[in-house]
């Protein structure tokens, strides 16, 4: 039923049109190239600043209590995403709120990182929080800008391309963020490397507003723009949509065990506890190796179906990790996840992109990330519990769960074209 209400749907819901679907202005430049160096910094900062704010604790003798704690102040906001996205559907120009944004979080992580140590912890910790609960539309709510720079109408290769770009900053941000932190704390301080991030973020705002602009979706209409609750219910009768958030939430969960046991399988391995860095260097290169595959070769075929068999391949991945008789099979098995997981990452854009209805996107986009960071941080909560009573037993639950959603997702998939062929 929800798979045939969004078929006949769909028109409704196209994209809003941009200046021309190759998504260039009318000045000739190219809006998906400033889009690129938008996300690209803005999720660098992002992906850098609990790093930052945690050796900015540590290196000055605060407790890793602390350290944890103020981390935490700039991770947890994030799950209010859905909420701060409202502002952004329903602007008369979204540009501006995503921008606002982004200088938001540049002040408020300047500001913490220079009163740390000059004023109480808890005043601290709230500009740390503050820059978090802008997290969010430097994440998805860029991302939600997306499809109307590719344009109405763009052709199935032009659109998963942009979408592999777009994978590409998420990869450059987890990555180059914190290497950039660690690098410039090693030469400079911590508090110089939270200021770079900051400069970063406030660069990414005037990126962001130097992108075309498009009409907003609810077309003047304010009033039909859904509120998060009721977003959250869209998704939730939306097969594709729905499918979309259970393997999402339940890869991340898978795959945040990978760093955790890193460390422990080196035991098992026969090899140092140092060692640990290189499955995790591999996981991140196998990442970033993802993300120019699907740049240079963009996912084809439908969304919903794509989810589930690379699901199925970053199980597989785990798989090997767990069962790998040595170091360099696990090194690469490490690789070959971090590649597959980069792959089902831009099969989901492409779903929220193709399944979420216009008037909602910007919310759909963020409600997904949002739940897909509560999972990523619950896989590596259960992870660090679960490593004490067995090595690879995280593996083994992420192993079970990814297997169960992509099973779920099949039959319930399935059942729905069933459905839609009666007369």
């Amino acid at each position: 039923m929800g798979e045939q209400h969004i078929a006949s749907t769909r028109r409704v819901w196209e994209v809003p049109p941009s200046p021309d679907k190759d998504g260039k202005d009318g000045n000739g430049g190219n809006g998906l190239a400033r889009y690129v160096v938008a996300a690209a910094l803005a999720r660098t900062a992002d992906g850098g600043a609990v790093v930052a704010v945690v050796l900015l604790v540590t290196s000055s003798g605060g407790s890793g209590t602390l350290a944890g704690v103020l981390g935490a102040c700039i991770t947890a906001p994030h799950l209010l995403g859905p909420f701060v996205a409202r502002p952004l559907d329903l602007a008369r120009d979204g540009r501006k709120v995503i921008a606002a944004a982004c200088l938001l979080y540049a002040v408020a992580l300047t500001a913490g990182v220079l009163t740390y140590g000059h004023a109480p912890a808890v005043v601290t910790g709230l500009l740390p929080a503050a820059a978090g609960t802008c997290g969010p539309l430097l994440t998805g709510g860029i991302s939600s800008r997306l499809p109307a720079i590719v344009g109405p109408r763009p052709r199935l290769r032009t659109r998963r391309r942009a979408q592999g770009w777009d994978v590409a900053t998420y990869g450059i941000g987890g990555t180059v963020g914190p290497s950039l932190v660690a690098a410039l704390s090693g030469w400079v301080s911590p508090t110089a490397a939270a200021l770079a991030l900051a400069v970063g973020a406030a660069a990414a705002a005037g990126g962001v507003l130097l992108l075309p602009f498009t009409e907003p979706s609810h077309g003047g209409d304010r009033a039909a723009i859904l509120k998060p609750g009721a977003t959250l219910a869209l998704m939730a009768r939306s097969g594709p949509l729905r499918r979309t958030v259970y393997l999402t939430t339940t890869v991340a969960l898978s795959v945040a065990a990978l760093p955790i046991t890193a460390v422990h399988l080196t035991k098992i391995l026969g090899v140092e506890p140092a060692t640990a860095a290189v499955l995790t260097a591999a996981y991140g290169l196998g990442n970033l190796t993802g993300s120019t595959a699907v740049m240079v070769f963009p996912l084809t075929g439908d969304p919903d179906r794509l989810m589930r068999r690379l699901a199925l391949g970053v199980v597989a991945g785990l798989l090997t990790v767990t069962a790998g008789p040595a170091f360099t099979v696990t090194v690469a098995a490490y690789a070959l996840t971090g590649i597959l997981n980069t792959f089902f990452f831009a099969s989901t854009l492409a779903a929220r992109t193709e399944f979420a209805p216009n008037g909602a996107r910007g919310r759909v986009f963020i409600w997904v990330a949002a739940l897909k960071i509560t999972s990523g941080s619950a896989g590596t909560a259960l992870a660090g519990s679960l490593t004490g009573m067995a090595v690879q037993l995280p593996l083994v639950v992420g192993l079970l769960a990814g297997s169960t959603a992509v099973a779920a997702a099949t039959v319930e998939s399935r059942f729905a074209r069933t459905d839609e062929k009666r007369p």
